[in-house]
């Protein structure tokens, strides 16, 4: 049985993202009744998101970081949403992946290599991001850092692959049309398990 993991990076549960990642899971789990679907609103765990030692010490994992890095873990499929803020992620978010995507956990170093062992591996990725960046300007001039970062810098690095992104924009000046535009694409990815 196919587990899938939604992870909500945008910290107010009444956002687009939100709204998104219930798209998303009502595809999923309408179209395969045996799916184990869960999701996890960030900004509602209970968190220090300060890696206070940086890899210096470890820092002791609250249970809601315990729960959230067992049922990554566990998934087969993880899907990211997330608004971009300055080109990166929201700070919740950030905090979430500097405390559970950690050495031991998602990867490790090994004696005597250079490159690190991938601990999350045979799973697969999608990021479901917004922004209000037109998409060339986004690319073109400064290299879509936040999609680079997550898709790259922390789900690759670990292991996950393949991940596929799907970016809506311009947020601001959405109307009601071009947003159930998306959530129906959203829900179709959902009902594809993609």
């Amino acid at each position: 049985m196919k587990k899938i993991l939604i992870l909500n990076g945008h910290p107010d549960s009444e956002s687009l993202n939100h709204a998104l990642s219930e798209a998303y899971i009502a595809g999923a789990i309408e179209n395969h009744p045996k799916l184990q679907a869960e999701r996890i609103d960030i900004g509602k765990l209970a968190f220090d998101p300060n890696l206070k030692f940086g890899y210096r010490t470890s820092q002791q994992l609250e249970p809601d970081l315990q729960r959230a890095i067992e049922k990554i873990k566990d998934a087969d499929h993880l899907v990211w949403f997330f608004p971009t803020w300055w080109q990166g992620f929201p700070a919740i978010m950030k905090g979430f992946i500097d405390r559970v995507f950690l050495p031991g956990i998602a990867y490790k170093f090994e004696k005597g290599k250079i490159l690190q062992k991938k601990l999350l591996k045979n799973k697969s990725a999608r990021i479901i991001v917004t922004s209000d960046t037109p998409g060339w300007y986004n690319r073109i001039f400064l290299g879509r850092p936040a999609i680079n970062q997550m898709k790259k810098a922390v789900l690759q690095f670990c292991g996950v692959s393949p991940v596929k992104v799907t970016h809506f924009r311009i947020v601001r000046k959405s109307d009601d049309k071009t947003r159930q535009k998306w959530f129906d694409q959203v829900r179709k990815l959902g009902e594809n398990l993609l």
